[in-house]
C-alpha cells in the first residue's frame, strides 16, 4: 500500500470514467462522491502536528527527538535562580540536643554554642476558632450581646481559608469535586460536600465581577493582544471558549457562538486599537485595529503544501520565514529598515515564482457559477501570504509583536486539560464561573502572585496590588 500513488490512481480512474460511454448518471455521481471521500480521507491520514493544528499526542508512532548536547555542565547554570532549601532564622520549633556528659572523657568543657540543622515539614490540621460574645442583662431583663466579627453569622461555618483552598483545588489544580471531598475528609477531618464546593466556586465568581470589569479595561489599553478560541462542551452542546491575553493579563469568556457576536460581548476588541495577534480567523478582521498573523500556523500549512501537494515554493518560504525570525532575534526584536526591505523583496519574489507553480483556477472553465472559484489549500495559503503581507511580516518591524500567536494558544491549553478531566460543563453558569476564576488566577500568576495568595485576598475582600498600581 505504501508504494501506491493514490492521487495519481484517482486521477487515472477519473479519466477512465470520463472516457466510458453508456454509464448511468447515478453511477457517475456515486463514483465522483467516492473519489472525493477517498481524497479527503487521504489528506486527513497524512496530517500530523508538523503540517496541521493536530496536537503532537495524535501523531502515530511519535518519536521523541534527542536533545542536542549544549556542551554545558549538568545542573543549574550561572545566573539561574535555584530553589534549594535554605535555613530560616525564625524556626517554629526549636529542640536542643545536649551532650551526655557521661560519654565524654574526664576533662573540663566550656559551652561554645550549638550546631544547627533544620527539618522542613508540614502540619496539615484543622483549626477551629470559637468566638464567645459576652452577654449582659440589665435590671429589666434586656439582653446586650457583643457584636461578632464581620462575616461570622452562623453557629458554625467554613472559614475563608477553607473556601480559598477548595477553589484552588477545583479551579487551579482541576481536581474533580469527589476527590476534593476525599481530601478534606481524609487529610483535614472536615466534612464537605460537592454542593458546598460548587457554592464556594460560585461565590468566588461573584466576588470577581469587579475584577472582570477592570480586566476588560486593562486589555483594551494594551499595545499587543493575543486572541484565540477553542471548542468546549456545555451540557452536551458545542460552545466556544474565547481568550484575549498578553504577557501580563488573561481573559476567558464562554459563548454559544464563535464569531463577532461573542467577541463583542466580551467587550475588549470593539475598543482595542493596538496590534491583534491571531490565526487569520476572519471575524477578527472586522475590528479596526492592526493585525499580526501567527507564523507557526503558516509554517505548518507550508509543510502540508510541501508534503501533500509537492509545492517547492512552500519549502523555500518555510526557510525564509525561519531566517527572518532568526534575524529579528539577533537584531534584538526588530530589523533595520534596509534589512527589512531586503527580506520583503525576497518574500515577494518567491511568491511571484509560486504563482507559476501554483496558479489560480482557470476562470475560462467557469460553468455558470457565480462568485470566487474554488482554490486548492496551497493556493489559498499563497494568496493569504501575498494579500496580508504586512500582517505576516509585522514581527520584523515592531519589537513587541511576536513571530507566533503562541501566547494565546498557551493560555488556552489548561482549559483543554479541564475538558479532558471533566468531560463537559453542566451549565453555562458553571462555564462562566470557571472562566472568570481562571482569568483571575492566570492574571495573578503572570503578575508574580501565587494562586493561593490571590484566592486568600479574594475571600478577604482585598484587591491584588497590581490592580491598584494600574489605577
Amino acid at each position: 500500500m505504501s508504494n501506491i500513488e493514490i492521487k495519481q490512481s484517482i486521477q487515472a480512474a477519473r479519466e477512465l470514467l470520463g472516457k466510458e460511454k453508456g454509464l448511468s448518471p447515478a453511477f457517475r455521481a456515486a463514483m465522483s462522491v467516492m473519489f472525493v471521500a477517498v481524497s479527503i480521507l487521504l489528506e486527513r491520514l497524512n496530517l500530523n502536528s508538523k503540517n496541521s493544528s493536530n496536537p503532537p499526542s495524535s501523531d502515530p508512532n511519535r518519536e521523541k527527538k534527542k536533545r542536542k548536547s549544549s556542551g554545558l555542565k549538568r545542573g543549574g547554570q550561572q545566573g539561574h535562580v535555584g530553589t534549594t532549601l535554605k535555613q530560616v532564622d525564625d524556626a517554629d520549633e526549636i529542640e536542643e540536643i545536649l551532650i551526655d556528659r557521661s560519654t565524654l572523657p574526664a576533662k573540663s568543657f566550656t559551652h561554645v554554642g550549638f550546631e544547627r540543622r533544620q527539618v522542613v515539614d508540614i502540619d496539615i490540621r484543622r483549626v477551629v476558632t470559637e468566638y464567645r460574645a459576652e452577654v449582659l442583662k440589665d435590671e429589666n431583663g434586656k439582653r446586650y450581646v457583643a457584636p461578632f466579627p464581620e462575616g461570622v453569622t452562623r453557629p458554625v461555618q467554613y472559614g475563608n481559608g477553607i473556601k480559598a483552598h477548595a477553589v484552588y483545588l477545583s479551579y487551579f489544580q482541576l481536581l474533580p469535586y469527589a476527590r476534593i471531598e476525599d481530601y478534606f475528609r481524609d487529610q483535614l477531618q472536615i466534612p464537605i460536600s460537592s454542593g458546598t464546593i460548587c457554592n464556594f466556586n460560585q461565590d468566588a465568581s461573584k466576588r470577581l465581577e469587579p475584577f472582570e470589569t477592570w480586566l476588560t479595561g486593562a486589555l483594551t489599553k494594551s499595545s499587543v493582544l493575543h486572541a484565540d478560541e477553542t471548542g468546549i462542551n456545555v451540557d452536551g452542546k458545542r460552545h466556544w471558549l474565547h481568550c484575549n491575553s498578553n504577557r501580563s493579563l488573561t481573559y476567558y469568556y464562554p459563548h454559544t457562538k464563535r464569531g463577532k457576536e461573542a467577541m463583542d460581548e466580551m467587550g475588549v476588541l470593539p475598543h482595542f486599537s493596538g496590534v491583534l495577534c491571531h490565526d487569520h480567523w476572519k471575524p477578527y478582521y472586522r475590528y479596526e485595529c492592526s493585525h499580526a498573523l501567527c507564523n507557526a500556523h503558516h509554517l505548518r500549512e507550508l509543510e502540508r503544501a510541501w508534503e501533500q501537494d509537492k509545492q517547492q515554493w512552500a519549502k523555500q518560504m518555510q526557510k525564509l520565514l525561519c531566517e527572518m525570525n532568526d534575524a529579528v532575534h539577533d537584531a534584538g526584536g526588530s530589523l533595520p529598515t534596509e534589512a527589512g526591505d531586503a527580506f520583503r523583496k525576497r518574500y515577494r519574489a518567491l511568491l511571484l515564482e509560486a504563482d507559476t507553480e501554483c496558479p489560480p483556477p482557470d476562470d475560462g472553465k467557469r460553468k455558470g457559477q457565480r462568485g470566487r472559484l474554488k482554490r486548492s489549500k496551497s493556493r489559498n495559503l499563497l494568496e493569504r501570504l501575498r494579500d496580508f503581507e504586512d500582517d505576516v511580516l509585522r514581527f520584523m518591524d515592531m519589537p513587541e509583536v511576536p513571530f507566533t500567536n503562541n501566547q494565546g494558544e498557551n493560555d488556552l491549553r489548561m482549559t483543554k486539560v479541564q475538558q479532558k478531566i471533566s468531560g463537559c460543563f453542566r451549565s453555562i453558569d458553571g462555564a462562566t464561573a470557571f472562566c472568570r476564576c481562571r482569568s483571575y488566577l492566570s492574571t495573578c500568576r503572570k503578575q508574580g502572585l501565587s494562586s493561593s495568595e490571590a484566592l486568600r485576598l479574594l475571600f478577604e475582600g482585598d484587591n491584588p496590588a497590581f490592580m491598584m498600581d494600574a489605577e
